[in-house]
């Protein structure tokens, strides 16, 4: 991938959200671009399951987890991500399966991890506005993360 965030922040400093430096990287991809779907979880991944078995391409799952402290995603998701074109998974909650995730071609990034698996009680929301790390997520935005971080834009811009 021929971007780097920090020339973007430097050619489109307005139209650019930068994520707050929360996130342990738990994949093994890096540096990833892609548009973005917003899915909002109340402990429970079937939701998130189904999106993940999804097939797209160049798309961005982010996720936001309420409740309690739980992994909604390890191995088995991110192998579902890999084989059906997701680039990433952004998760405002945690992770587990670490050892075999970060040999898996896609990002996931996580506030940290935990080995409970999620609860299945709730359905979740989806393709809505979510906002954490400092940013404002809207379904169709773009995400581009790399060494140096995550950034937001509004349109695609490389």
């Amino acid at each position: 991938m021929d971007f780097y965030t920090a020339d973007i922040c430097d050619t489109h400093g307005d139209e650019v959200q930068v994520l707050y430096p929360l996130f342990t990287n738990y994949g093994k991809a890096v540096k990833c671009y892609g548009t973005i779907e917003t899915i909002k979880l109340e402990e429970d991944n079937s939701d998130l399951i189904t999106l993940l078995k999804t097939e797209v391409e160049n798309k961005i799952a982010i996720v936001d987890v309420s409740g309690d402290f739980c992994a909604v995603v390890g191995e088995n998701l991110m192998n579902f991500a890999s084989q059906n074109g997701w680039r990433a998974i952004i998760i405002n909650g945690y992770v587990r399966d670490i050892e075999a995730t970060a040999k898996i071609d896609v990002g996931l990034f996580a506030l940290g991890t935990c080995p409970q698996k999620s609860i299945h009680k709730a359905e979740a929301e989806q393709n809505i506005p979510l906002e954490f790390a400092g940013v404002t997520f809207t379904p169709g935005d773009h995400l581009y993360s790399d060494e140096d971080g995550i950034i937001l834009t509004t349109k695609r811009v490389h």
